[in-house]
């Protein structure tokens, strides 16, 4: 019975030694025994390779045996799990796979399943080689690469399923070291909403905490999440993934493609090939009528609660009778351009995340508690010295998907609406033209003009 490499083999003198119990196979000598090895056989003969070392096996099937398989990573099979982490891609193992084909290689000659392709044909006899090439348009070859497929999607499904109806989720905020139990959902709407770090809704995402690990391993390494550059310190990473606007994953990077299930949908394609394939469908449907296209409006946030308005009246009138501050009357009496107003919005609501007041700077437990003191006291009504808050500090956001930001209008905008209203605007009389010519401002400037030419 050949070794398995990839490890070292034991001395001489512990050959004997037996480190863990035996099992005898249930079928001798069939595919059951080689299928409970922790090795993968070669198609051919006897070597056996680690399931790690898929890489190493392709070179020795190809070296020694002249044979390719074709789109490796397409090939999926789940039927080896370790504690529910499911393989994928590139880094799957493909034994299901090889242990077909080395049966079926066993049935009938190479050569009708494998194309032949011959390498240095004009070369003499002798210097020529024959590779065969094993691909998914030999339709057995493709019916079985669907079926892995197909049986991936139902336990990736399943491994969906329980995650989803799991409420023992128990995970700590990269961001902000909160603790959360009960629902993995919790905990990625947490980020989303107060963190701005969206990673897409919890019902496409599948192996949550192996996600989250690779997640915060980046982080621990200090690498910035999008674009993967590695700082000096944790300070420097959140700065520059808070101004960059980095609190998101970079896309292209095929490690996250196993923690979505839109990549396990169709065989052989990825998220971007089926997006891409949505898009072009939707490019053959322009000509089509949107008059009945509804645009939903973007909501914006109140400053002190969860409150949220379609328009800024809507808000401003919430925030005048719900918390007593008048947002239009203090920008008014204090008159505030845009940047400022900016810079205002920012700095409240920093304070308000902080649970602080921005009057007295007393700090509280929760943000009911602090609303309610600011609301009894008046101190919501009222702001602090302008040197407090107008600093250039506040022009970045404090939540990065703060739509009010976007809202805000100059005041100077707003008195020069209002004076247009109040001042008529006459027009010029240009009923003699002529007479308007002969006694313009230019007129007289050339006349003059050329009259000093003539004397010169």
């Amino acid at each position: 019975m050949a070794a398995c490499r990839g490890g070292a083999g034991p001395a001489r003198g512990d050959t004997e030694c037996i480190l863990e119990p035996l099992s005898l196979p249930e079928s001798p000598g069939g595919v059951d025994a080689v299928e409970s090895s922790p090795c993968v056989p070669c198609i051919f003969c006897e070597e056996c390779y680690l399931l790690a070392e898929q890489n190493q096996l392709l070179k020795h099937m190809i070296i020694e045996h002249k044979l390719v398989i074709a789109d490796v990573k397409l090939v999926a099979d789940f039927r080896r799990q370790k504690k529910n982490v499911l393989f994928f891609g590139d880094n799957t193992n493909i034994f299901s796979y090889i242990l077909y084909w080395k049966r079926r290689f066993a049935e009938q000659p190479v050569t009708d399943f494998c194309s032949v392709i011959r390498t240095n044909s004009k070369a003499p006899l002798e210097e020529q080689d024959n590779y065969f090439l094993l691909c998914d348009v030999l339709p057995e070859d493709r019916l079985l690469r669907e079926q892995l497929q197909q049986k991936r999607l139902r336990e990736i499904l399943e491994q969906q399923q329980q995650e989803r109806c799991d409420t023992s989720f128990h995970s700590m905020c990269m961001f902000c070291d909160q603790e959360f139990t009960g629902n993995r959902s919790v905990l990625l709407n947490h980020m989303a909403r107060e963190h701005a770090f969206n990673i897409g809704l919890p019902d496409n995402i599948v192996n949550c905490y192996e996600f989250l690990a690779v997640l915060q391993g980046k982080l621990d390494n200090l690498q910035c999440l999008y674009c993967e550059k590695v700082f000096r310190d944790k300070n420097t990473l959140k700065d520059h993934m808070r101004k960059k606007q980095h609190r998101r994953i970079n896309a292209k990077n095929k490690e996250y493609d196993k923690f979505y299930i839109i990549n396990y949908l169709e065989f052989g394609k990825s998220w971007e090939e089926v997006q891409s394939e949505d898009d072009r469908e939707l490019l053959d449907n322009l000509e089509e009528d949107w008059s009945d296209w509804e645009e939903h409006p973007v909501c914006a946030v109140c400053l002190f609660c969860e409150q949220q308005a379609d328009t800024t009246e809507k808000l401003y009138l919430h925030m005048q009778k719900s918390h007593g501050f008048d947002f239009p009357k203090i920008k008014s009496e204090h008159g505030l351009n845009f940047y400022q107003q900016v810079k205002l919005v920012n700095f409240i609501r920093r304070e308000i995340h902080h649970c602080r007041c921005y009057n007295c700077q007393e700090k509280f437990q929760s943000k009911e508690v602090l609303i309610s003191h600011m609301e009894e006291t008046k101190h919501i009504a009222f702001l602090p010295a302008r040197s407090t808050w107008d600093q250039p500090q506040y022009y970045f956001p404090t939540y990065e998907n703060d739509t009010l930001l976007c809202t805000l209008s100059d005041s100077e905008d707003v008195i020069t609406e209002d004076q247009s209203e109040e001042v008529p605007v006459v027009s010029e009389d240009i009923s003699s033209l002529k007479a308007l010519k002969q006694s313009s401002v230019l007129n007289q400037l050339l006349c003059k003009e050329n009259k000093s030419w003539e004397k010169f």
